[in-house]
């Protein structure tokens, strides 16, 4: 007895396909099945990853960080010190609005993954050929700021991605927009929206106006370039921006957008807290955002160990008022009354700015950059002034560079042996920027630079003509202690120690 076996009637796909295409069909539907197993392997390999990061974090504020001078003397934090988190209620409305149309505005209907903004940016990726564009939706952000993630690579984005899904699980969308911004960094030391509204209005958040809101929402993307206080045209340019998208977003119509972009810039004093308080702190704060990414500065818990030595600073700053008091007082009248200093501490008041520079090493001993900084925060050790007489030891070792004789106490004769256009190259590489005039007015000074050229000039010549490159941070410790930077002296040959010599002779006289 003999049994009859039947192939299985063909499927619907392969009544509706040729029969040539059936083999690449199931081979097709295999590798997407396969596909689909290995993309599932991956995400639980990261969710595994990310299940190690403590969400605790989100919610905590990051630590303070601490300045010392060179003794291990406390100066003051440039940031951190009175950091206190803002509430959701204290988040005014219009801030919270001009911050989703800026940054995210899907931020209420997408569950911390814009996946339209996503594909948008995976396409244009793939047309640069880098990771250029983000969609980081603010919940990305918050994950990124709170565990450090800086790295642009594929990895770091699905990590990214991952956490961004359980943050998203443990928190309301009103904890995460709260936690965002009292962790963001604002500029000008302020770590967090508290921070930012006193260092920049005087204010608490809550009483921020719309103006004032769209300008610390405009300033998030460039915290320096963007700050009020270093370029106030550009952070209103900023202001206008975030309005406009607002506009665009439907928060707002046309008349408000104009009602808010004509109120004037009113800006805090500048010894409100959560400010540097000195022009050293400042110059501090400066070179710390040139060492260390924005976003490891924001995580606070750094200590900071300056070149600063503060006894000389706090003497130096001493004397210096002191003097110019006397000079004040000498050009009073007798039965005048002492003109009061400007309000804004301008150019009508006497002021004064000074570096001392250690010699071998260009590390800041003190820096002093004007008479009241509470009234205004311009920083003269960087403003050029005309140097005059002060630029003869120079012209002296350019000469002597060129092994030629200097005339001591004639200037004009010294830099006529070799000329303006080589005086001005040598003197470049003892640090001078210049504009250099190109005449014998030279010679007589003619030359702009900064306090801390010339003492970054005067070093070279102390240093047997070795150019110091200047600093005022010797170490940098994370939060754990681990040190993440350490000052290595910067030496470039300027000139001969000869011609170094030469100069010094001309600043004994």
């Amino acid at each position: 007895m003999s049994t009859w076996r039947s192939d299985p009637p063909p499927s619907v796909w392969q009544r509706l396909l040729p029969a040539r295409l059936h083999g690449p069909v199931r081979a097709a539907a295999l590798l997407s099945a396969l596909a689909c197993l290995a993309l599932s392997a991956i995400a639980f390999l990261y969710f595994l990853q990310a299940m190690r990061f403590d969400l605790d974090e989100v919610a905590r504020l990051p630590q303070s960080t601490t300045v010392y001078d060179r003794n291990g003397r406390i100066l003051t934090a440039p940031g951190s010190i009175t950091r206190q988190p803002a509430a959701r209620g204290e988040l005014p409305r219009f801030l919270v609005d001009a911050l989703l149309a800026r940054e995210d505005a899907r931020f209420h209907q997408h569950h911390g993954i814009d996946l339209r903004g996503l594909l948008r940016a995976a396409l244009r990726n793939l047309k640069d050929r880098e990771f250029t564009q983000g969609a980081s939706t603010l919940t990305m952000q918050l994950a990124r700021n709170t565990f450090g993630l800086r790295e642009k690579s594929l990895h770091r984005k699905v990590l990214e991605i991952a956490l961004t899904l359980r943050i998203e699980a443990r928190f309301t969308k009103d904890e995460i927009l709260t936690h965002y911004l009292n962790r963001i960094y604002f500029g000008a030391g302020a770590d967090g929206i508290g921070e930012a509204a006193r260092t920049y209005f005087g204010k608490p958040v809550a009483t921020l106006t719309d103006g004032e809101c769209a300008i610390l929402v405009g300033i998030i993307r460039g915290p320096h370039v963007f700050s009020p206080l270093r370029n106030p045209d550009q952070a209103l340019e900023q202001r206008r921006q975030t309005l406009e998208r607002m506009v665009s977003m439907g928060f707002i119509d046309r008349t408000r957008c104009d009602a808010v972009a004509a109120e004037p810039l009113r800006l805090a004093a500048a010894d409100q807290p959560g400010d540097p308080t000195s022009y050293a702190l400042q110059a501090v704060r400066r070179e710390l955002n040139g060492l260390l990414d924005a976003g490891l500065i924001a995580g606070g818990g750094l200590q900071v160990h300056t070149t600063i030595d503060a006894a000389w600073q706090e003497r130096l700053e001493r004397e210096l008022e002191r003097t110019v008091a006397a000079l004040e007082d000498r050009a009073t009248p007798p039965d005048g009354p002492r003109a009061a200093p400007p309000p804004d501490g301008g150019a009508d008041s006497l002021q004064f700015a000074a570096v001392t520079t250690e010699t071998k090493t260009g590390q800041v001993l003190a820096l002093i950059g004007g008479r009241h900084f509470g009234r205004s925060r311009f920083d003269r050790t960087r403003a050029q002034r005309d140097l005059g007489p002060v630029f003869e030891p120079f012209i002296a070792a350019a000469v002597a560079e060129r092994g030629r004789n200097p005339s001591p106490g004639n200037p004009l004769r010294t830099g006529r042996a070799i000329g303006p256009a080589e005086v001005a190259r040598i003197a470049r590489r003892c640090g001078f920027t210049g504009p250099f005039v190109e005449s014998e007015d030279l010679f007589r000074g003619a030359l702009a630079a900064t306090p801390m050229e010339v003492s970054i000039a005067l070093a070279t010549l102390g240093n047997n003509g070795r150019r110091p490159k200047p600093a005022l941070i010797r170490e940098i410790r994370d939060s754990s202690g681990r040190c993440i930077h350490t000052f290595k002296p910067d030496l470039s040959a300027a000139l001969s120690a000869e011609a170094a010599r030469e100069g010094l002779r001309v600043l004994q006289v």
